[in-house]
C-alpha cells in the first residue's frame, strides 16, 4: 500500500477530486493548510499599508491507495492539478506497512 499526499491550489480541488472519482478512488482525507516554496508569496495592499503575504493558501489531500494502483493515481492528481504555473504544488508518496478498518478489524488493502 501507498500513502499519496498532495499539496495543491486550493481552485484545482475539486478538478482533482474528479479525477480521482472517474479512475474509483473515493476515500481520501483534505485538509485546508498554508505554506509556501519557490513562490514565495505576493505583496497585497491594506488600507494603505503593503504586507508580504508569505504563507499562501493550500489544499492538502491525503489517501492510502493499493500499491499496484498508485502511480494510476499520481497520473490523475499531477494531470488534474497542474496550470503549469509556478505554485501547482507538490506530491508525495510513502510506504504503508498496515490498514486497520477500526469498525470490522479488517486489514491491509481490504481496509481501505
Amino acid at each position: 500500500m501507498k500513502k499519496i499526499e498532495a499539496i495543491i491550489q486550493p481552485f484545482k480541488l475539486d478538478d482533482v477530486k474528479e479525477a480521482l472519482k472517474s479512475i474509483g478512488i473515493d476515500g481520501m482525507t483534505i485538509t485546508e493548510v498554508r505554506g509556501h516554496g519557490r513562490q514565495k508569496g505576493h505583496k497585497e495592499v491594506y488600507r494603505g499599508q503593503e504586507y508580504n503575504v508569505d504563507l499562501l493558501p493550500k489544499m492538502k489531500l491525503e489517501m492510502v491507495v493499493p500499491a499496484s494502483r498508485y502511480e494510476e493515481v499520481l497520473r490523475a492528481v499531477t494531470t488534474a492539478a497542474r496550470t503549469g504555473k509556478i505554485g501547482d504544488g507538490k506530491v508525495f508518496v510513502y510506504d504503508v506497512a498496515e490498514a486497520i478498518r477500526i469498525r470490522n478489524d479488517d486489514r491491509g488493502e481490504a481496509a481501505l
